[in-house]
């Protein structure tokens, strides 16, 4: 009779662990971009522009939005009879994904995705911000572009975002207005280090991240480079 209860205690000790484990490893899946959930929302989204004469399964944002994060899709209007739930990485289902549209205005749109990590930390910044009034500086990176200083923060370490394209750690930025942006500088300077492609200067040069990629970079500034190749914040007196 003992060994019959010890037999039924560790089988029900292994179904709790497993029932744990599960979710965490289903959350983890659901925490990278995937080609076939983003086939699978793009060709909804062409479906549903076909049956509605162009229009887009979007939720309405101002117009004067970050232009990234400008088009969310709407899943509510796909599942509908396009697709059957939200993709696991979505934000709708928890993952850290939002899926928007690209290039809304194109013969064309895309479906591309925007890492919410980093959107969670610029709020953070800004809860910091409305308790102090403003953004404290250190210096002036480039004209309305300043590094922000994080020990008047409350910080003891400059708080960073992880890259959605690779295992750096990306720093953030704040405008004269207050506006806090991620610095994609690191990114853009490890494709042009590779030599396989040519940009002009005076030319925002960010679609070196939206063509190459899945995933937008979003909360940016515009950037360009240099008389040396080397990238750089764009200003107004560089644009040709």
């Amino acid at each position: 009779m003992k060994k019959i209860n010890l037999l039924l205690f560790i089988s029900l000790i292994a179904i709790l662990l497993s029932g744990c484990m599960y979710p965490d490893k289903e959350k983890v899946e659901n925490q990278v971009p995937d080609e076939a959930q983003l086939l699978t929302v793009q060709k909804a989204v062409d479906q549903f522009r076909k049956d509605t004469n162009g229009l887009l399964p979007i939720q309405n944002r101002d117009q004067d939005v970050d232009q990234y994060i400008k088009y969310p899709i709407n899943f509510e209007k796909l599942t509908q009879g396009y697709i059957t739930k939200a993709p696991g990485n979505s934000f709708e289902k928890g993952g850290i994904y939002q899926y928007v549209i690209w290039k809304a205005e194109s013969k064309n749109p895309e479906v591309k995705l925007v890492d919410l990590r980093g959107a969670e930390m610029i709020r953070e910044l800004n809860i910091k911000k409305g308790v102090n009034g403003f953004v404290p500086i250190s210096k002036q990176i480039k004209d309305d572009v300043y590094q922000i200083d994080y020990k008047k923060m409350g910080y003891k370490q400059a708080p960073t975002v992880p890259s959605p394209y690779s295992n750096t750690q990306l720093p953030l930025v704040v405008k004269g207005t207050g506006e806090i942006c991620i610095d994609y500088s690191i990114e853009l300077q490890r494709i042009l280090d590779e030599g396989k492609v040519k940009v002009k200067q005076g030319e925002d040069i960010r679609y070196l991240l939206s063509d190459k990629y899945p995933i937008l970079p979003a909360y940016s500034l515009p950037y360009t480079v240099n008389d040396k190749n080397e990238v750089e914040f764009l200003s107004k007196s560089d644009k040709k």
